[in-house]
């Protein structure tokens, strides 16, 4: 039903380009785009959306562009925002074993990284109207960006079945660039930034989708792992509030969430949320700083990058408990996500949630030394501190110790078909 469309939505007759092999183009509010077509599919990449939140906008709010961007070559794969340091031992490991996107090599990281794709139908008309997809990617809010996923198969499959849409995605910032915590955060209204950038890229889609043959009132928001838990903050942003003020319509009609969905979270200002920012400026020499942000605001490239790489990242022993995260402030997440969930405190449109069964097991691979009271430690310090030692215990004992532990496997009831000895 979220994919319905009218088969007429695509057409080679009503493309944008002259002829099929023609580079398609698009007239959109802020200029003129020009993309490519690669097996069936036109791109339009690397779209800038916001400002570029460098100098004094870096740990700011986005700010929307405001500048033409007159006629703009979108042919080459975006680039991406920077991303958060991972040895490259570890990335080569995961990645080796597990095929992964989520640690592909990124040639280009920039600061200057608020862009959005569009993708569609070879000859999808500019009156098509067809639904939208707004793809949000995952990382543990560490790593990720919008070039990781290609649509091509997903696209051409719906054509072939006269269910035609749209594929949006968008960077946002990742790591300490768009989830820094602490006081001095808080106090700033600098909290939940990479959710900020998502809102406007999904705003940017509202005012400008239409042209490339897509339906603003038909956008259906759909993401994976931090992704996924982005699909939930965003039903529950500002109490639930997902109305464009421009428009008085809504952003999105409904949402689907693999692999995550309202993840609990202690306050930008909580001790947690401090502890990270002390580290990150300790690491980048702000700590002694009468405004310790604004230094780090007036840090190179490199240093800052440097400094908020410092704290565990999601292949540490505890990255599972993510350092960097949405985190209630009072306005852009009011309480904690589970806590506005059991309020009701979020929009009320149809959603689809999800579990990828094995995603975990890519984090197991970096812990090969942990015991039963080690994870016990970690998951009351770090994970659910507010949670009693006796449900922690019983969520351990559903899993098995010792060998029973060992005979489940990883992935989860698999025995030992994956285990390796020494």
């Amino acid at each position: 039903m979220i994919l319905a469309a009218r088969p007429s939505g695509v057409s080679s007759s009503t493309s944008t380009a002259t002829n099929p092999t023609d580079p398609p183009s698009v007239k959109i509010n802020s200029g003129t785009i020009l993309g490519k077509i690669s097996n069936g599919i036109e791109s339009f990449n690397g779209i800038p959306f916001a400002e570029a939140p460098t100098g004094s906008l870096r740990l700011k709010p986005p700010q929307p562009l405001s500048t033409s961007l007159g006629d703009f070559n979108a042919q080459s794969r975006a680039g991406a925002c920077p991303q958060f340091i991972v040895s490259s031992e570890s990335a080569s490991l995961i990645s080796g074993l597990t095929n992964s996107p989520l640690l592909q090599g990124i040639t280009a990281q920039s600061e200057d990284c608020l862009t959005v794709t569009v993708y569609r139908s070879t000859g999808t008309a500019s009156d098509a109207k067809l639904p939208v997809f707004f793809w949000i990617y995952g990382g543990a809010f560490e790593l990720g960006w919008e070039s990781q996923y290609n649509p091509t198969s997903f696209l051409n499959l719906a054509a072939e079945n006269d269910k035609p849409f749209i594929f949006v995605t968008a960077n946002y910032r990742v790591g300490g660039f768009g989830f820094l915590p602490g006081k001095e955060i808080y106090e700033d209204g600098a909290s939940n930034l990479g959710l900020l950038d998502q809102r406007l890229a999904l705003e940017w889609t509202a005012d400008n989708i239409e042209a490339f043959g897509g339906d603003p009132e038909k956008v259906t928001i759909w993401g994976e792992s931090a992704g996924s838990i982005s699909v939930w903050d965003h039903l529950a942003l500002y109490g639930g509030d997902i109305k464009y003020n421009k428009t008085g319509k809504p952003l999105f009609r409904g949402a689907i969430m693999d692999s995550g969905s309202m993840q609990p979270a202690q306050a930008v200002n909580s001790t947690r949320g401090q502890d990270i920012y002390n580290q990150v400026i300790e690491t980048g020499g702000c700590s002694k700083s009468k405004d310790s942000l604004a230094c780090l605001r007036g840090l190179s490239y490199e240093d800052f990058l440097n400094a908020v790489s410092a704290p565990p990242s999601l292949i540490s022993f505890n990255g599972l408990s993510l350092t960097y995260q949405p985190r209630p402030d009072g306005v852009i997440l009011p309480e904690s996500p589970d806590i506005l969930a059991k309020k009701g405190a979020f929009a009320s449109v149809p959603f689809i949630v999800g579990d990828q069964e094995d995603e975990g097991t890519l984090f197991a691979l970096f812990q090969l030394n942990l015991t039963s009271d080690a994870l016990l430690g970690y998951l009351e310090t770090d994970m659910w501190p507010l949670a009693s030692k006796n449900t922690l215990t019983d969520l351990l004992d559903t899993y098995g110790t010792g060998n029973q532990a060992i005979i489940n496997g990883s992935p989860f009831d698999t025995g030992l078909s994956n285990d390796a000895f020494p």
